[in-house]
């Protein structure tokens, strides 16, 4: 009989049953509803839209945060997990929480969030599940196309985050940043913009 520990464990990496699977899905679900949050929060919204985001926001890394600790908690190696690049994004990812303090200003760990995109990684053995692929050739589409959309989405966030501030004429929101971000690496060039 397994332990609670073990359960936990198994449960964090199994998709093959209802409650392995129901449980990264909603993380994966979170994953996309927190980035969802913070591209809205670039746009121009209402204060009391903006608040109820920003709860929500909160409430999503609080729950990414017990996460982490159950993950950490639950490893065989907890030593390999700690230094796992999984565990490091996922680390990155909360550390603006772990962090809050009057004291000292954490704004700036703001970038850090963008790293949540990468956290989708671990979960590229589902598009089996997911998406219904039987070939191969399908299977590696689909990562190359996830591994592109992270790619283009943590430098878009990373543009955004450090550009904004100096450059908020050219950059307004995190659609403008996605778009530098796409015509610099296609190399198309700026025509339209100039």
């Amino acid at each position: 009989m397994l332990s609670l520990r073990e359960k936990t464990a198994f449960y964090f990496e199994d998709i093959q049953t209802n409650l392995g699977l129901a449980l990264n899905l909603t993380i994966l679900s979170l994953i996309l509803v927190s980035l969802g949050i913070f591209v809205a929060l670039t746009y121009p919204l209402s204060p009391q839209l903006s608040a109820c985001l920003r709860s929500i926001d909160l409430t999503i890394l609080v729950i990414f945060t017990v996460e982490y600790f159950l993950r950490f908690w639950s490893a065989a190696s907890r030593r390999k997990f700690f230094f796992s690049i999984f565990s490091i994004i996922d680390l990155l990812a909360i550390l603006p929480l772990l962090l809050l303090s009057g004291a000292i200003d954490f704004s700036f760990l703001r970038i850090f969030r963008w790293f949540r995109i990468l956290r989708i990684i671990r979960f590229w053995r589902l598009e089996t599940k997911l998406f219904g692929i039987k070939t191969e050739d399908g299977v590696i589409f689909i990562r190359i196309f996830l591994t592109l959309f992270s790619l283009i989405f943590v430098y878009a966030g990373l543009i955004y985050q450090v550009e904004h501030n100096v450059n908020d004429r050219g950059l307004n929101n995190f659609f403008d940043a996605f778009y530098f971000v796409v015509v610099t690496m296609t190399t198309v060039g700026y025509g339209d913009v100039t």
